[in-house]
């Protein structure tokens, strides 16, 4: 299934069941949680559905989504996306498997969907949410600022709107940290 069809942007006929492979049975707390994801309204599901995806997006610009990285997306699709945390830990749960399996070939159609149908406000809280799973790990990589800073081009978030955002975090960026390092050791020798 592509992220696509995850969000339900790209319909397809469904095909006829295939028989349950031994082994393969959900359990009953599984159908509950996914029974309760499949009651959201089709547009609120979508929109979860992206914002997660994007989180997973910055997590993965490393090529590595920490265990930081998939607490703090946890939190925040719970609180930002106004879901129970077992449902948050699924969505994030699905968003790292299509970023891992699909990331290139489907960030940007998803970031372009996810900008047609959100509110400047909605943007920048996304903008403010990717720089905090970046820094859940208390440093902000250059690959995953310049990560943030293409989904903001993506988004068409000014450099204002990214430089805002990201001023909150500044202590996190790598390549300050590596500044100050070299000033304390300039410091240290005098």
């Amino acid at each position: 299934m592509s992220i696509l069809e995850w969000l339900g942007l790209n319909k397809r006929p469904t095909a006829s069941p295939t028989p349950k492979q031994p082994g393969t049975e959900q359990t009953e707390t599984v159908r509950k949680i996914v029974s309760k994801l499949d009651d959201l309204e089709p547009d609120r599901a979508r929109f979860i559905a992206a914002f997660a995806y994007i989180l997973g997006r910055v997590a993965h610009a490393d090529l590595d989504i920490s265990d930081e990285e998939t607490r703090a997306m946890e939190k925040i699709v719970t609180e930002f996306g106004a879901l129970p945390e077992e449902q948050a830990i699924i969505v994030v749960q699905m968003a790292k498997i299509h970023n891992e399996l699909f990331g290139h070939t489907e960030d940007f159609l998803v970031t372009r969907e996810f900008a047609q149908h959100t509110t400047l406000d909605e943007k920048m809280a996304l903008l403010d949410c990717l720089f905090a799973v970046s820094a859940s790990d208390n440093a902000i990589s250059a690959l995953e600022n310049s990560e943030i800073r293409s989904i903001a081009d993506e988004l068409r978030l000014t450099l204002r709107d990214f430089a805002k955002a990201r001023s909150k975090y500044r202590r996190y960026l790598s390549v300050l940290q590596l500044d100050d390092i070299g000033e304390e050791e300039e410091e240290e020798e005098e």
